[in-house]
């Protein structure tokens, strides 16, 4: 639905969109992700006809937007950050005025109104001024006007900026909603909205693509460790030999038993180091063991545990979180 191939954009001096490429697949959701700077508006203007590329090339639904800028235009709902909504007039005129621009025909402008309404929960505001409504309340407004000719291609930049933790989620569900009917690009920096909204994701950095693919994809691309919380205890019935843990220390004998867990944990296929905490709890000793990427090793730490009599208290994996991946991408020294 979208092909872009090498174009740049800037400013004066500034470099905003330096040489990138990509491809959005029709019906996929695509998270765009970049530090503040990095060029995601930039790239969402020209894609949407609002800028024209230095060079290069782009098309949206099969138009060129140099050669058809019309015909894209008629296929793309845009969001910008800053929702482009008249702050006087009611929720019903804004939209009929917007339908009319659309070239929208008047024996079906109603009824496109009427289903505005109902997908962007807006049936409680309709008599009001856009001008009284809540920062929650003009983006549904926004997303209505977004969607009212109907759009193949949905391009969102920021949506759920500025809004509060419960306005947030109804948005981010309502984009779900309509990501499972059409093509979406969607930028933000709220890292949790991506995971739970996008199917893939393109990280952009100073004008550069550093990453593109699904989350799993980068965690392999960033070369991540992942880490396996284990609790365990040796002893039948607190520290080694049944007797209870030594207070203020590791359970007695923690030294050897300590050495014996950590030898059978680094033993496994996939294990590339094993770390005891210091700290120990009702005879439990704790350890963070790292493995290489993509290894699943949760089923064998617990046969091991099994097959040598010791008692499994905790059997935790922590991967590299989308966060922790947008940091490493973004921050690396070059």
């Amino acid at each position: 639905m979208i092909s872009v191939r090498g174009i740049s954009k800037t400013f004066g001096s500034t470099v905003a969109v330096d040489n990138i490429s990509f491809d959005v697949n029709k019906g996929e959701v695509l998270g765009f992700l970049g530090p503040n700077g990095a060029g995601k508006t930039t790239t969402m203007r020209m894609l949407t006809c609002y800028l024209s590329p230095d060079n290069g090339t782009a098309t949206v639904a099969g138009f060129d937007v140099f050669e058809d800028s019309l015909e894209v235009r008629k296929r793309v709902g845009y969001l910008p950050e800053s929702a482009p909504l008249y702050l006087d007039m009611d929720v019903v005129s804004y939209l009929r005025f917007i339908a009319d621009i659309r070239g929208i025909p008047r024996d079906l402008t109603g009824e496109r109104i009427r289903r505005m309404v109902d997908t962007c929960g807006l049936s409680s505001v309709v008599g009001r001024n856009i001008g009284e409504l809540s920062k929650g309340y003009k983006q549904r407004v926004g997303l209505a006007q977004t969607l009212i000719h109907d759009p193949e291609i949905l391009i969102l930049d920021e949506p759920t900026t500025g809004l509060d933790p419960s306005q947030i989620i109804e948005i981010r569900e309502l984009i779900k909603e309509i990501g499972r009917e059409r093509t979406v690009i969607l930028s933000t920096h709220i890292l949790p909205e991506v995971e739970a909204t996008c199917s893939r994701v393109l990280i952009i950095n100073e004008g550069v693509i550093v990453a593109s693919g699904t989350p799993e994809e980068l965690h392999a691309a960033v070369g991540g460790e992942d880490l396996i919380h284990v609790s365990i205890r040796t002893g039948g019935g607190g520290a080694e030999g049944g007797g209870p843990a030594k207070s203020g220390g590791p359970a007695e004998g923690g030294g050897a038993q300590g050495t014996g867990v950590e030898d059978a944990l680094s033993s496994l296929a996939g294990v590339t180091s094993v770390e005891r905490k210091a700290e120990a709890s009702g005879g439990y000793s704790k350890y963070i063991v790292k493995v290489s990427n993509g290894a699943d090793l949760a089923e064998a730490i617990f046969r091991v545990a099994i097959d040598r009599g010791w008692t499994l208290n905790e059997l935790k994996r922590e991967t590299l979180s989308l966060e922790d991946i947008f940091l490493k991408l973004t921050t690396r020294e070059t």
